[in-house]
């Protein structure tokens, strides 16, 4: 919204279906703040319905979507002459190396993985630990996950909330199940508890396994060990996402050279990669998207650029 209203550009904004009040109260605010009327309009409604009369009507020059890929890159085949503009999912990766700060990257990505309930496009997903440091991080991991507070979202105390229905904490649980069955150990969490679904560790995914391949967007963080960097950076690009990923290591240098190799939009060292800037370009490759946001970025999404040439008469 805000580089629209930068770029001059009028928005129709269909919020999320489970999710339209925050999108309606933004509206109000902006119209008390001055923003002329009918630059915005706020449409609630269906996916099938609302969603699909926006994207196929002429009068709309762009599409900025923001979700799922198959629904995505579905706008992206349908609306060929306009401009669309993607920001999907990821299996957000992160590599530790044996000289890493371990303390810090425990309690970074404790928080990081589970803000939210884990229902973040870069919540951190799977955790890549160097074998000679493994025991070490794990300790260290489901100390700062066990100090995290389950509960009520709206209580200022609260770490971790629910997920957004009861439809996807069954689907995370099952997810969870089939990583069980698949070899992996459920260190912690895994149970639902006061309808909650409690932070969960695994350990030992797979790049097979769900919780490995596709998005969890819910309250888990699995980890495996690895031996050479060459094989953290195949695991880390073995899923089909590529938004963002997080390197921990004392060689910044080296950890360049890493970045290079991972095929993602961001790479984030010594810093969990759930971390962003507004200003940052943000965005991702293969099905986590084509574009990269941030207000510079976006306002070159939104604008066309324009040739005027004068002959100017003597």
């Amino acid at each position: 919204m805000a580089p629209a209203i930068a770029a001059g550009c009028p928005v129709v904004l269909k919020p999320a279906s489970a999710t339209p009040l925050s999108a309606l109260l933004l509206a109000r605010a902006l119209a008390d703040a001055g923003l002329p009327a009918g630059f915005l309009s706020v449409i609630p409604g269906g996916g099938g319905t609302i969603g699909n009369a926006i994207v196929d009507h002429p009068d709309v020059a762009m599409i900025s979507f923001t979700g799922s890929p198959p629904v995505g890159w579905a706008i992206r085949q349908r609306q060929p002459h306009k401009e669309v503009a993607l920001e999907l999912g990821n299996s957000t990766p992160v590599i530790i190396e044996a000289d890493a700060d371990l303390e810090t990257a425990a309690a970074k990505l404790a928080a990081s993985g589970y803000t939210h309930a884990g229902q973040s496009c870069i919540s951190v997903q799977r955790v890549y630990v160097q074998a000679d440091v493994l025991d070490r991080f794990r300790d260290l991991f489901l100390a700062a996950v066990a100090g995290l507070v389950v509960g009520d979202p709206m209580d200022p105390g609260t770490d971790v909330g629910p997920v957004i229905d009861e439809a996807n904490r069954d689907r995370v649980a099952d997810w969870i199940g089939e990583a069980a069955r698949g070899g992996a150990r459920v260190l912690m969490g895994g149970e639902v508890r006061d309808g909650l679904l409690m932070p969960t560790v695994l350990e030992g995914i797979d790049p097979a396994m769900k919780v490995s391949c596709e998005e969890v967007f819910g309250p888990v963080v699995g980890i495996a060990g690895y031996g050479t960097i060459d094989e953290a950076i195949a695991l880390a690009d073995s899923s089909p996402f590529g938004l963002q990923a997080g390197i921990f290591t004392a060689r910044v240098d080296a950890a360049l050279g890493w970045a290079r190799r991972l095929h993602f939009g961001g790479v984030l060292i010594n810093e969990t990669p759930t971390f962003r800037a507004d200003q940052m370009p943000y965005g991702g490759v293969k099905d986590s998207g084509n574009t990269r946001e941030g207000p510079r970025f976006t306002v070159e999404h939104m604008t066309e650029r324009k040739l005027v040439l004068v002959n100017l008469p003597r």
